[in-house]
């Protein structure tokens, strides 16, 4: 009996581990030579409302004025010292927001 009921927990405990390990893949956006997490994007989103609904004076630059945010995810930073930083962070924001461009569901085989 005591060998059943331990067969049974580990069994148990391997099958939690999987369903962690499935939740903590990151999903990848690539574009334009640029591979981001989706959460990066979703933060940047979030960073960029904050900005916008901040009082301070924003100083006229060519770069988004994300790219000077200290919180500014890691792999989204080489995107600034790129020419086209506004349009390929507006394109990461349309394709997150879009199911249809983005998997979210890892079983996913498109959209119908």
């Amino acid at each position: 009996m005591g060998s059943r009921t331990g067969a049974q927990l580990l069994t148990g405990a391997a099958v939690v581990l999987l369903a962690l390990l499935q939740g903590t893949q990151a999903v990848y956006i690539k574009y334009q030579g640029f591979e981001v997490q989706l959460e990066s994007v979703k933060k940047m989103r979030d960073l960029e409302r904050q900005q916008a609904s901040s009082t301070h004076l924003h100083v006229k630059s060519l770069l988004p004025s994300v790219c000077q945010h200290p919180a500014l995810p890691r792999d989204l930073q080489p995107i600034c010292a790129s020419t086209d930083a506004a349009r390929i962070f507006g394109a990461l924001q349309a394709i997150a927001s879009d199911d249809c461009e983005l998997c979210v569901n890892v079983a996913c085989t498109g959209c119908f």
